[in-house]
């Protein structure tokens, strides 16, 4: 078996042999990853919800791990929100194919689909729930995918999270705060949607590299004070008053990374900046098939950001790798085996 330099259980792409065949639509389990508690994570089997005549049942390929929501969920500091608790099935990065359709067979069997996420996993919460080797899913949740895209499909989630928050506001941001999955995705839409590259910074130099057509700075090298559009991906709760000093006059800054504590700012500045704030939220339908098309015509570039792979029965490892190794920038499990 071939290993990461972290000793993390490596795969090939190659796919499985036997194709999905269509199957019975009660009395399913699958293995699934759950987190137990904070910092417990198991890889267990679990029992399905019976799958309704609106529903798929689909078998899993990968299942990306996300260093935003699922680090916070692992770690216990993710806020409350509705539908929070453990012990829970992470994942909202989800590629697979259709084993069994819905009644109308709006997507036939053996269809890759993106699945954002379900909800199928009895008294264990779904929260995201596409990290399982099978999953009961409503068709209508699901995006049907070029065969082209393989694995990089999964990251089409955060590919629409840059999107909207591009859409959110009128013009590209002149400056983006992270140089990650989301914050390389944004850079590449803005050059996408504009002639004008935007400045990216990144604190860490293990993540400056792999920029095409922008540039990565250090924040303590820059200079400029009139930035007149911003968008932190950095998830940095501390941020605020640093992007302010750097804001032109009535700039604004766009939030669109996930904040785990309280954000403030000194008021004071942003008064002389006459500063404006607006957040980000998740992406709406429409965003995806916005960079689905993008992605699969091939003008939207997803090479070079999965660089970990792992066996899913590796996940308890893999989850370290992705949260605590600055060098990975999207692990994803695999469960075609």
């Amino acid at each position: 078996m071939v290993t990461s330099e972290h000793g993390v259980p490596l795969h090939s792409d190659a796919k499985r042999a036997d194709m999905p065949t269509q199957t019975s639509r009660s009395g399913l389990n699958a293995t699934a990853v759950v987190l137990q508690a904070p910092g417990e994570l198991q890889v267990r089997e679990l029992p399905l919800d019976e799958a309704g005549p609106e529903d798929l049942i689909i078998d899993m390929e990968w299942s990306g791990i996300s260093t935003g929501t699922e680090r916070l969920l692992w770690s216990g500091r993710m806020p409350p929100f509705p539908g929070m608790g453990y012990p829970l099935v992470p994942g909202y990065e989800g590629v697979g194919r259709v084993s069994a359709t819905d009644r109308s067979g709006s997507v036939p069997v053996g269809k890759r689909v993106f699945v954002p996420g379900a909800r199928c996993f009895g008294a264990v919460r779904g929260l995201f729930g596409s990290s399982a080797a099978r999953v009961v899913v409503p068709a209508a949740r699901v995006v049907p995918v070029a065969e082209n895209l393989g694995e990089r499909a999964m990251l089409l989630a955060l590919a629409a999270t840059a999107w909207h928050a591009l859409e959110s506001r009128g013009d590209e941001p002149e400056l983006i705060v992270g140089h990650g999955v989301l914050g390389r995705l944004l850079a590449r839409l803005c050059l996408l949607r504009s002639s004008r590259a935007p400045t990216v910074w990144e604190s860490n130099p293990i993540r400056r590299d792999g920029a095409t057509g922008y540039e990565v700075i250090d924040p303590a090298s820059d200079a400029r004070r009139d930035y007149h559009s911003v968008c932190d991906v950095s998830g940095d709760p501390g941020i605020l008053d640093t992007l302010m000093a750097h804001l032109a006059p009535c700039g604004e800054i766009v939030l669109a990374g996930f904040y785990a504590e309280r954000l403030g700012f000194d008021f004071a500045m942003a008064f002389m900046r006459e500063a404006r704030i607006r957040i980000a939220a998740q992406w709406r339908p429409q965003d995806m098939l916005a960079v689905k098309h993008l992605a699969e015509s091939g003008a939207l570039s997803l090479a070079g950001l999965l660089t970990h792979s792992a066996a899913h029965a590796d996940a308890p490892a893999a989850y370290r790798v992705a949260f605590e190794d600055p060098s990975c920038l999207k692990m994803y499990l695999d469960w075609s085996a």
